[in-house]
């Protein structure tokens, strides 16, 4: 307490308990935790939300309206002063294959950043420590890394692209393109419900609104300007939404580690949490300072020490439970980058140059997210001893209720803003993804191969609008089932990781079958389920909700579906239906709709550049992946039970990394941007002083790359064929260099 600069000690209440050898006295003020002011109560949340339902509806409904109204603006803005293009079908979709490496990392931030992000990561932070901020953190944020590889090589093969389904049915045919259709809706119903079970849940206990209305209300914002602009308005929503995150973000670091508190005191609280007896325990949470009026279970609560942990100590990176939480991260999170047709959609819409760069900032500005946030709100949640239960931990409760301790009614509000940020930008990518999924894979490909681009545009909006009033119900289904969010993170992985290596395996060996990718897809989805289930039944002895939702059965099923599909399919490729395949085929089998070109040109198209990103993305993906999930955790060992300088380091990590990833994501897509935000500023300008509007450099620039194609909309367009030979070329050669600097 001295060295603390904590203030003194006020009046307090001691409560006694009796022990065979010993008595102890546990002291309890409002300055020191466990706090006076919560004795007696058995949760967080049990009673009156700390916003009213006003607040709910003006964050839900009114923040909706509002992100709308300015996205559809800006994008009809840029259409009538910056780039002055029609919003056909293919910019519809693919935003015109021109974004810049600023505006794809801050997409793929937003996209990234889930409800869970936010809301789970905090939740492994009360359960197993300072571990459990960074497997969540480093355990999501390779796969972004690595997925730049697949970014390029989509760039290299398959420039001409809608969906990642449409280059399966380019190289493997019909079957597989239903297998990974069905696999691709998973991902996006998976990750949609979950957005909406723990947003809804945290609006509820925020607010005191009906989770099932809010589950309902929530996707109309996503709705309305997504419907609108396509995935350009998509993508300026999710810079804005960004924007907001990390603001709130950083506000939510300075109030733990510098305003309220400092790192020297919460490392003294989290020490002393886990000196607590059981006995102690339970007269901490009592009803009356008494065993006999305990309602405290363990682990119910942050008191005591924590099993599987050295020590038991929050302090340290040596976590059993922590360890395996972070190997079902990884492995569920594949499944939901590499599946996930959104993350193929930023990659469709990044220039080539773009893509790769985009990639790798964006999973780094994502890392400070999870790590910072939850090494505040989480590792204070249980410093503080606040009285949050497992149930609403595990509900992603965790943030708001520290954020509602140390700022009141205005951190509540914050956490509230942010986590509709969350939502509505990976909503909109979601919603976007499954609609071009049905317009190209489904609509076009199977009931109207001659489809216009008139067509293909109003199946996008109509799907938009369908699949944002099924996103409710979704969310609704699942809690009614008895799942949080929590339980639906860990169980992603066993549904849709079976895919992950053969569509790794499409875009970088040519010897890959698609008929065993079908089969490992498949046979891999079934064996996870199987072995799932049975190791619930011989772990627990009974399959139900919770013993399936046990880390050691997740563990079991995630690794089953993607290692036995690789497997097969490994198997299947070299030795069964070995391929030869000629990757200069793909990009001929994928058809444009119109006759929009953007990016497609000879000079987004080049060789040279095409090969300089590929391998650049390669050396540092695997470089970084390598840094995140073996080297950081392993410099960490020797340190144990981290000392207090130790973790004073950790968090100023934490605190640098969340300011710098801030300054980044905000500034550089303003920096890349400022001649559009120029051009459509004068052009402004222009129309309210009455003076000729002038052209923008974007239109100058496009001018020259216009080809000579028919005027009239056609369901094919044929595309240069120079542009395929180097693709292929590009291909190999970048392949065999980068073997032979290995």
């Amino acid at each position: 307490e001295q060295n603390s600069s904590l203030p003194p000690r006020k009046a307090v209440r001691t409560t006694k308990a009796s022990k065979p050898t010993m008595s102890f006295t546990i002291e309890k003020n409002d300055d020191i935790p466990p706090f006076l002011r919560y004795d007696g109560q058995d949760s967080f949340f049990g009673g009156e939300p700390p916003l009213s339902k006003t607040i709910g509806y003006l964050v839900v409904l009114g923040f909706g309206v509002l992100f709308s109204v300015i996205t559809t603006c800006l994008v009809y803005a840029d259409k009538m002063f910056g780039s002055k293009k029609e919003i056909t079908s293919e910019q519809f979709n693919t935003a015109g294959r021109m974004i810049k490496t600023g505006l794809t990392a801050s997409v793929i931030v937003s996209q990234w950043t889930w409800a869970a992000t936010l809301l789970q990561s905090s939740n492994v932070a009360w359960a197993y420590g300072v571990s459990g901020p960074f497997w969540y953190a480093s355990g999501a944020t390779i796969q972004v890394l690595l997925f730049g590889v697949l970014a390029i090589s989509l760039k290299k093969v398959a420039p001409s692209a809608h969906t990642v389904c449409e280059i399966v049915n380019a190289r493997w045919g019909k079957t597989a393109h239903m297998t990974f259709l069905f696999f691709a809706f998973c991902a996006n119903v998976i990750v949609t419900s979950m957005l909406l079970l723990g947003g809804a849940a945290t609006v509820e206990a925020l607010t005191g609104m009906d989770y099932r209305l809010a589950s309902f209300l929530i996707p109309w914002g996503v709705i309305l300007y997504t419907a609108s602009g396509g995935l350009k308005a998509t993508f300026l929503a999710s810079y804005l939404h960004t924007v907001i995150i990390f603001a709130v973000l950083i506000t939510m670091v300075f109030v733990v580690y510098i305003k309220v508190y400092s790192s020297d005191a919460i490392y003294k609280f989290l020490e002393t949490t886990v000196t607590y007896t059981e006995e102690e325990c339970q007269v901490i949470w009592s009803t009356n300072g008494t065993v006999a009026g305990t309602f405290f279970e363990p682990g119910s609560y942050a008191c005591g020490p924590v099993s599987g942990n050295n020590e038991g100590s929050y302090l340290t990176m040596l976590s059993s439970d922590g360890l395996m939480f972070g190997v079902i991260n990884i492995v569920g999170n594949f499944g939901t980058v590499f599946v996930d047709q959104s993350y193929w959609q930023s990659a469709i819409a990044a220039r080539p140059s773009s893509a790769a760069r985009g990639y790798l900032l964006g999973g780094i500005c994502w890392f400070a997210i999870p790590f910072s946030l939850a090494t505040s709100l989480g590792l204070a949640s249980t410093a503080l001893q606040l009285p949050i239960v497992a149930g609403e931990a595990g509900s992603g409760l965790v943030p708001p209720a520290v954020a509602t301790e140390l700022l009141g009614t205005a951190g509540s509000g914050l956490i509230l803003v942010m986590l509709f940020m969350a939502i509505v930008s990976t909503g909109s990518a979601e919603s976007i993804a499954v609609s071009s999924l049905v317009a190209y894979d489904i609509y076009r490909e199977y009931i109207n191969p001659e489809a216009t681009g008139k067509q293909i545009l109003f199946v996008s909006r109509i799907v938009i609008v369908v699949f944002g009033l099924l996103m409710g119900i979704l969310s609704i289904v699942l809690n009614e089932m008895g799942l949080n969010l929590g339980w639906v993170y860990l169980f992603m992985g066993v549904v849709i990781g079976s895919a992950v290596i053969p569509l790794w395996n499409m875009m970088t060996w040519k010897k890959a079958s698609g008929t065993g990718a079908v089969i490992a897809a498949w046979l891999g989805l079934v064996l996870a389920v199987v072995c799932w289930l049975i190791a619930a039944q011989v772990q627990s002895g009974e399959i139900s909700v919770a013993t399936l939702g046990a880390n050691e059965v997740m563990l079991s099923g995630n690794l089953v579906a993607i290692c036995m599909s690789g497997i097969i399919h490994f198997i299947y490729s070299m030795f069964i239906d070995p391929q030869d395949y000629d990757f200069a085929e793909l990009d001929a089998n994928i058809k444009l709709v119109e006759e929009d070109l953007s990016g497609l040109g000879p000079e987004e198209q080049d060789p040279a550049e095409l090969q300089s990103a590929y391998v650049w993305i390669t050396r540092r993906g695997y470089v970084l992946t390598l840094v995140l999930i073996f080297v950081w955790p392993l410099l960490s060992v020797p340190a144990g039970v981290f000392s207090q300088s130790y973790f004073a380091f950790w968090v100023l990590v934490a605190i640098a990394w969340g300011f710098g990833a801030a300054l980044v994501i905000t500034i550089l897509p303003l920096v890349e941007s400022s001649d559009d935000i120029m051009s459509v500023l004068n052009g402004m300008a222009s129309m309210c002083t009455g003076k000729p509007i002038p052209d923008s450099e974007f239109e100058h620039e496009n001018a020259a790359k216009e080809i000579d194609t028919p005027s009239e909309e056609v369901g094919y367009v044929p595309k240069p064929a120079a542009a395929a030979a180097p693709v292929s070329k590009v291909y190999e050669d970048a392949d065999s260099e980068f073997e032979t600097e290995a």
